[in-house]
């Protein structure tokens, strides 16, 4: 059977529908073709479920610190089953209002199950049909990358996506990788009770994070009891009794390590894997990804990628955006939309929660900016005294000379609802004076934003709390 839409998109994730609205609004057909769950990563086994749990370990822990301020007793032991039927839930609702609904009623819209193979630039072909066309957009997603550590093939391992699949959680558990999904999941596994163990590779947590809050969220995580071990290379995985040892170099030692259960969290990887990107004369780069321009067209005339499966910023909400960019250049000649990468913020879900916008120091450095950057502690928010939490980091860097804010990072309680206007700021070409200028409610986290950009011509240690 044949069929000719407008546009022919690979994948059903949040990329995918994003696109496929895009192109409604435009007027254009659209077949979404899905091998797996409808709703990709995000809502299935990613930023959703995750979230649950993390925002339950939440609750847990603030329980336990209002324990120690007279508060009363933590009563109870942990109700796993339940609190699985909880994540279970609220997905399933999710994605059916979001995803599924969403689909039924927008216009022009298929769904076609199964597995997409590229046949030629034109056709894709999809068990015993073939889908002919002139665009495609592969918004495939990705999957969890597992590195060739040796013996790891025989032995059992979680990843991102089984983590969250568990029914039961372990009574200890050895991370390798010390990245988002690492911490994230981490933390909230010790949260949970489970003694957590951190093999990270390099000399701090989050390498690819500015290292004021990175070293700042390290030193929380610690002082919960996660060990974390660095400077680790990972030698070898095996079975071990009920459990798992995994042997590490250490500062130049063989270290054994035994836990009930393993993660390995060390990235992601394109989920390109069977789609037949050789005969449809897509570019891959050394690591797999799908090569894109800024237009995110690729090698292929007719054939855009978006997403976690091209990997530049493997957030929900950037693919999103990359996908609607893809659709309107496809369906606009001389379109030339794109993404500006600096303006769009990320987050960390641990707590304190990272948020990062813009170049870093040194990315700026390496852009060609001259630059100046202030930090400030969150101790020196008055909110973070309320709440006590104390632990943390705020930093700007700004162009010298114009003051032009450039990057924003930060590790604060609730710092991923606090980057948002870090990313308008940025947005909107703001300077720190500016910044410093606009009021802020006090007592507010976000007021340490104010501080910061405040840091750049005063001296916080002789301002009284609500001081001009």
């Amino acid at each position: 059977m044949n069929q000719q839409p407008e546009i022919i998109i690979v994948g059903s994730g949040s990329t995918a529908f994003a696109a496929a609205l895009r192109a409604q609004e435009r007027g254009a057909a659209s077949i979404m073709i899905e091998r797996s769950a409808l709703g990709g990563t995000c809502i299935n086994w990613g930023c959703i479920p995750s979230k649950i749990l993390i925002h339950a370990a939440l609750f847990r822990h603030e329980a336990q610190l209002g324990e120690r301020l007279g508060l009363g007793a933590l009563s109870g032991a942990l109700d796993f089953p339940l609190l699985d039927s909880h994540k279970l839930n609220v997905v399933q609702r999710l994605r059916t209002t979001k995803y599924l609904d969403v689909l039924k009623n927008v216009p022009g819209l298929t769904l076609v199950k199964g597995m997409a193979v590229f046949t030629s630039p034109d056709t894709v072909r999809v068990g015993e049909r073939r889908l002919t066309g002139s665009r495609f957009l592969i918004a495939a997603g990705g999957v969890p990358r597992v590195p060739p550590i040796a013996g790891l093939d025989e032995t059992p391992f979680l990843t991102s996506k089984s983590a969250l699949m568990l029914k039961k959680i372990p009574a200890s558990l050895t991370i390798i990788g010390g990245g988002v999904i690492a911490l994230e999941l981490g933390q909230m596994f010790l949260r949970l009770g489970v003694k957590v163990t951190v093999l990270e590779h390099g000399q701090r947590v989050l390498p690819a994070i500015e290292a004021e809050p990175a070293l700042a969220l390290q030193d929380v995580l610690a002082s919960e009891g996660m060990r974390i071990i660095l400077n680790a290379s990972v030698l070898s995985a095996c079975r071990h009794g009920d459990g798992v040892r995994v042997e590490a170099l250490v500062g130049g030692e063989r270290t054994c390590l035994e836990s009930q259960q393993l993660l390995v969290a060390v990235g992601t990887a394109p989920a390109a894997e069977g789609l037949g990107l050789e005969q449809a004369g897509v570019q891959v780069d050394q690591r797999g990804f799908i090569v894109v321009d800024e237009q995110m067209r690729t090698s292929s005339p007719g054939i855009w990628a978006a997403g976690d499966v091209t990997g530049r910023m493997q957030i929900a909400t950037v693919g999103a955006r990359e996908g609607i960019a893809a659709v309107d250049n496809m369906l606009e000649t001389g379109c030339n939309c794109a993404l500006d990468y600096q303006t769009l913020p990320m987050a960390i879900f641990t707590d304190p929660e990272v948020g990062t916008v813009g170049y870093s120091e040194e990315g700026a450095r390496r852009a060609g900016f001259e630059v100046e950057s202030h930090t400030i502690p969150a101790s020196a928010i008055a909110k973070a005294h309320v709440t006590g939490a104390l632990a943390g980091a705020v930093k700007i860097v700004a162009e010298t000379g114009t003051g032009r804010i450039l990057g924003v990072h930060l590790c604060l309680h609730r710092g991923a609802d606090i980057i948002n206007e870090a990313a308008l700021a940025i947005r909107c070409r703001m300077t720190v004076a500016e910044l410093a200028d606009t009021l802020h409610v006090y007592p507010s986290m976000g007021e340490g934003l104010r501080l910061c950009a405040q840091a750049f011509s005063r001296n916080l240690d002789q301002l009284s709390c609500c001081a001009e």
